[in-house]
């Protein structure tokens, strides 16, 4: 029998031999001895990459609430599942165990059921970090629905866009959500979302800040009277292995965003999996990772993965700072958290606050530190061992995406420790490999390239929803029988990979994934806008920010209020997350001779390395680089 759980060095050797050499036999039988199933699979792998068609445990039936909650019922049904801390620290904690779990589930995927939500219907889900958007989550699940949580932080414009282009016939909201000192209006933005959507019959509304909220009769409801009235009993519904379970939405480099759509048997196992090993969970331990639930972070790593687990998962509705720099810890101090994954961002701020913030928690319940959603850089990781870890707990600097489903190379606490910078070695059953500018396979270590991966893994995206040739297009055709991350990556002289950023017009914000282009098209809808392009900077904080170069019909209009006005557009348009931390105007931008942008000139103008900008001489409008170089900000 494969060990559930990895020990040491020799028995991750050991499994990874297993999972690379005779992978279907490896992850059969995690997935015979680990879950319940209604029936097992007919065929445990079936991918074909230049199609790309990829399904695990094919025929098998299950339901992946059954595994999260049910199967926990008899042994520690009174164990606590969620525990819920609030924005407002003097609000009172929520333990909600198994047992309130199933009840609660149950009775919300009945409510769903009572609204004619059948299997494979999309619900869209835009709520603040309260239970609801957990318990949400689960009851769709629970009765075959496909869920599409949308971060609560995100604009109408981009709440109705992913709506419609999954049209999703219900929306499950909140009269409001606080975030910090701040009260948001989320039932405003949904209503004018709604206005561009005709797919949607029926919205939830929960009560969380108790407004008094327009409501449209015969399309909004409250929640709470529904979930009085009907039954916490609800056969889960049967769903085979390739079943959709959710989609949800990142940014592309270009065009909308993309639905990446994640199905029900190979999700289950590989979030599992990675979350027992990389987190080393213990039975009496205490989790915590800060993620919205809104990202794919939140999906697998506070609901799925730690519920099917078993564990106690915290949901923090609030922000690191309020109402003070000591939030975090004073939270790790109350609840006895063992394991507390944030990210490289929350982690600079908090470090800038200084150790007076720090000193007076107990974190001596600390046993594992994890970083999530960009590489943390040197200082920081080593502020966070120090401060934090008080040098006795392992950092896991984890590395995947929304297209992954799950960690992908970890260091594993017991097995190998973390470095500074790195990621270091593949998970269990990961196949990396490292690919040079002429699509040549580079072979041994210290050597730098575009990071691929050779051999399906079950938790991978199996589509974009409505798009499949576009799925093709940007994971496999930059190289053959490749997946392509879009990252570029190093390994060292021992085999350790270090994720060196992405390689197309995509940018890391606070952890967060900005398209460019989403960004350059609410720039150019203002009216005194020509065109715009947005590259990246490093941020002592955010890790990168946004730097964008606008032009403008009439130069003369340039001024700060105008700055202010893009940016409105911006958050109008995406979200305040996308907001630009810096607006030059300039009077063109670098292009080749066929019209494109030059964004590879303005990033080094945005960190400042003007030594070696190229051959400029080639371009349409030389001249203009050294304009903006001289405007530079």
């Amino acid at each position: 029998m494969i060990s559930y759980q990895l020990k040491n060095r020799e028995s991750y050797n050991q499994n990874y031999i297993n999972s690379t050499e005779n992978p279907e036999v490896f992850w059969a039988e995690i997935a015979k001895d680990n879950f319940v199933w209604k029936r097992p699979w007919d065929r445990v792998l079936d991918w074909d990459f230049s199609k790309p068609k990829i399904s695990w445990f094919e025929g098998a039936k299950l339901n992946i609430t059954e595994n999260c909650i049910d199967r926990h019922l008899k042994t520690q049904g009174d164990k606590t599942a969620i525990l819920f801390e609030p924005n407002d620290p003097k609000e009172p904690s929520e333990a909600i165990t198994y047992k309130d779990l199933h009840k609660r589930v149950n009775a919300f995927a009945n409510v769903l059921l009572s609204k004619g939500i059948q299997k494979g219907d999309r619900v869209c889900i835009y709520l603040p970090m309260i239970p609801e958007l957990a318990i949400s989550v689960l009851a769709c699940a629970r009765i075959g629905a496909i869920h599409s949580v949308v971060f609560a932080g995100f604009s109408a414009t981009a709440l109705s866009t992913r709506i419609n282009d999954s049209d999703c016939k219900m929306l499950i909201t909140s009269d409001g959500g606080y975030r910090g000192a701040k009260t948001i209006d989320l039932k405003s933005i949904v209503d004018t979302a709604l206005l561009e959507c005709d797919g949607i019959e029926t919205v939830l509304v929960a009560k969380r800040i108790h407004s008094d909220i327009p409501m449209v009769s015969g399309r909004d409801f409250w929640l709470q009277p529904l979930l009085d009235t009907a039954s916490d009993q609800c056969e889960p519904t049967v769903m085979d292995a390739e079943d959709p379970l959710f989609i949800l939405y990142t940014s592309g480099s270009t065009g909308t965003p993309k639905g990446m759509v994640h199905t029900t048997a190979g999700y289950m196992v590989y979030t599992a999996y990675t979350f027992k090993n990389v987190f080393q969970y213990e039975s009496d331990d205490v989790y915590w990772c800060t993620a919205d639930i809104g990202w794919i972070t939140g999906h697998s790593y506070i609901v799925y993965g730690p519920l099917l687990n078993g564990a106690t998962t915290v949901m923090f509705e609030g922000v690191p700072s309020y109402p003070d720099y000591g939030r975090f810890w004073s939270i790790i101090e109350k609840h006895k958290v063992t394991q507390f994954y944030t990210a490289p961002t929350a982690i600079r701020a908090l470090a800038k606050e200084g150790l007076g913030v720090v000193d007076p928690y107990d974190l001596s319940s600390l046993k594992i530190l994890g970083t999530v959603g960009e590489p943390i850089n040197e200082e920081a990781w080593h502020w966070y061992n120090d401060h934090i870890g008080k040098r006795k707990c392992p950092i896991v600097d984890t590395w995947w995406q929304t297209e992954t489903g799950g960690i992908m190379i970890s260091p594993i606490p017991n097995s190998f420790e973390g470095k500074p910078t790195f990621a270091t070695l593949p998970f269990v059953g990961i196949q990396p490999t490292l690919m040079d500018e002429k699509g040549e396979e580079m072979d041994g270590n210290s050597v730098e390239g575009r990071l691929c991966i050779k051999f399906p893994w079950p938790s991978m995206a199996r589509t974009i929803w409505g798009n499949h040739q576009r799925y093709k297009e940007t994971y496999f055709s930059a190289y053959d029988n490749l997946y392509f991350t879009g990252d570029g990556a190093l390994r060292d002289e021992n085999g350790h990979y270090r994720i060196t950023g992405r390689v197309d017009d995509v940018i890391i914000v606070s952890g967060h994934n900005l398209g460019t282009a989403p960004i350059e098209d609410a720039i150019n809808e203002h009216p005194m806008v020509a065109e715009s392009a947005i590259v990246g900077y490093p941020h002592d904080i955010k890790g990168s920010a946004l730097y964008g170069f606008v032009t403008l019909k009439n130069e003369a209009n340039s001024n700060e209020a105008l700055k202010a006005e893009i940016n409105q557009y911006i958050s109008k348009q995406i979200g305040p997350i996308a907001k630009l931390d810096k607006i030059q105007f300039t009077s063109g931008l670098p292009k080749t001779r066929s019209g494109k942008i030059m964004r590879r000139i303005l990033r080094k103008i945005a960190i400042k390395d003007t030594s070696n900008l190229g051959d400029i001489s080639t371009l349409l409008n030389p001249e203009v680089v050294e304009t903006i170089m001289k405007n530079s900000l």
